[in-house]
C-alpha cells in the first residue's frame, strides 16, 4: 500500500524530537499560547521577513479574524477563486461579506489576475488571492491593482509555508498572509492550528485581539472577538518540525521532478511552476481526461489520490443565492474534472515513485515473483 500522505514515516523520523518538546509543555503545564507559541509566531514571521505573528486555532479562523481585522464585514465584496478549498469562501461568507468568484490560470490553478481586474466593484474591500498546491498566486499585478484601488490583500497560503515567488516569501506578498497547520500541511501539527503574519501593526494587533474574544487586556473588551488561539502542544511540535521543512521541500520537489521527467511525452499533464517560483507541492496535481479509469488502477493497487477539487465554489449548494451555474467559470471547472493528486511526500522511495507512474499510465507493475 502506498498511501498519499504517510505521516508514520514522518513521525518516525522525528519521533524523539516530539517527545521531548511535548514532555517539556507538560511538564510546564502552561497550555494555551505562552513561551511556545510566542516563539513559533516569531519563528514564522522571522520567516517570511515580516514583523507580526498571530497564532490562531485553524487557518480558517487565520482568514477570518483576517478579515474582520481589514475591516471587511456586511456589504463588502472579497474576490477569491472558485477553485479552492471551502474555508477561502466560508471565511468570507462568516465575516457577513459576498464572496465573489473568478476563474483561474488552467495551467497553475491560481487566479487569473486579468479576470480579477474585471470583477471589482465599488463593493470591493479585499483580495484573496490561493497560493494552490503548493505554488504562490502571481502577486504583482493583483499587489499594484489593490494599491490603486485601495483593496486589501490577504494571501491565502495554507497550502504553501515555504514557497516563494520572485525570492520572496509566501505570506509576505500581501498585506496580510495565513497559514494554516493542518496535519496534512507540510507543516502540520497534531491537530488543528493556522496563523496570520503581517507587516502592518494595526492588522497584527486586531488579529491579536480578535483570537481572545477582543481583548488586549483580560476582561476589557474592545472588540467582539472570539475563542481561537493557538495550543502550546501544536506550537511544541511545530516548531520541532519547522527545523525540518526545508529538508521535507526539498524531498518534495526531487519526487515532483521525477514525476515530470517519467511522464513527459505521455498523456498525463503534469505542474506547471513559473521559473521564479519555489514550489514545494503540498499536493502533486497531475491532470487527465481519464481520471475515472487512472483512480480505479490506484484504487486496485491500493495507492492513495485525491481530487482537489471535485465541485468549484461558484457550484457549491450554499453558495446558490450568489447565482453561480454551470459555465460561469470554464476552467474551474474542466479541472475539476481532471485534476487528481498522487503521492508526493519526502519519505517516498524509488521504488513506490515507480508503482505509481506505471500504474497512472496503465503500464503492467511489476510484482516479485512468490515463494
Amino acid at each position: 500500500m502506498i498511501p498519499l500522505l504517510d505521516l508514520k514515516a514522518q513521525y518516525a523520523t522525528i519521533k524523539d524530537e516530539v517527545l521531548a518538546a511535548v514532555q517539556e509543555v507538560l511538564e510546564s503545564q502552561h497550555f494555551i499560547l505562552g513561551p511556545r507559541v510566542e516563539e513559533l509566531e516569531k519563528t514564522i514571521a522571522g520567516s517570511c521577513g515580516v514583523k507580526y505573528g498571530v497564532g490562531v486555532a485553524s487557518g480558517t479562523d487565520a482568514l477570518l479574524l483576517s478579515l474582520r481585522a481589514a475591516g471587511v464585514g456586511p456589504g463588502d465584496e472579497v474576490i477569491t477563486s472558485t477553485f479552492s478549498f471551502f474555508s477561502t469562501a466560508g471565511a468570507v461568507w462568516n465575516a457577513g461579506a459576498q464572496p465573489v468568484f473568478v476563474d483561474i490560470d488552467p495551467r497553475t490553478y491560481n487566479l487569473d489576475q486579468r479576470e480579477v481586474e474585471k470583477a471589482v466593484t465599488k463593493k470591493t474591500k479585499a483580495l484573496i488571492p490561493v497560493h494552490l498546491f503548493g505554488q504562490c498566486a502571481e502577486m504583482d499585478p493583483l499587489r499594484d491593482l489593490a494599491l490603486y484601488k485601495k483593496l486589501t490583500v490577504i494571501e491565502d497560503a495554507a497550502q504553501a509555508v515555504g514557497a516563494k515567488y520572485k525570492n520572496r516569501m509566501a505570506g509576505s506578498l500581501g498585506h496580510i498572509g495565513c497559514f494554516s497547520f493542518y496535519p496534512t500541511k507540510n507543516l502540520g501539527g497534531t491537530g488543528d492550528g493556522g496563523m496570520v503574519v503581517t507587516d502592518d501593526e494595526k492588522l497584527g494587533e486586531a488579529v491579536r485581539m480578535l483570537r481572545v474574544h477582543g481583548s488586549r487586556t483580560k476582561y476589557y473588551h474592545e472588540l467582539v472577538g472570539t475563542n481561537s488561539r493557538l495550543d502550546a502542544l501544536q506550537a511544541a511540535v511545530l516548531l520541532v518540525k519547522w527545523k525540518h521543512l526545508d529538508e521535507w521541500a526539498e524531498a518534495r520537489r526531487k519526487n515532483a521532478a521525477f514525476y515530470d521527467a517519467a511522464f513527459k511525452g505521455s498523456e498525463v499533464k503534469t505542474p506547471y511552476a513559473e521559473l521564479y517560483n519555489y514550489h514545494v507541492y503540498n499536493q502533486y496535481v497531475i491532470r487527465t481526461p481519464d481520471r475515472e479509469a487512472v483512480m480505479e488502477r490506484l484504487k486496485k493497487e491500493e495507492i492513495g489520490y485525491e481530487v482537489y477539487y471535485p465541485l468549484p465554489l461558484h457550484l457549491q449548494r450554499c453558495f446558490a443565492d450568489l447565482g453561480g451555474k454551470m459555465g460561469d467559470f470554464p476552467e474551474s471547472e474542466t479541472a475539476a474534472k481532471e485534476v487528481l493528486a498522487i503521492p508526493v511526500y519526502p519519505e517516498l522511495t524509488d521504488e513506490q515513485k515507480e508503482k505509481v507512474v506505471r500504474t497512472v499510465k496503465g503500464e503492467a507493475v511489476y510484482r516479485p515473483a512468490g515463494p
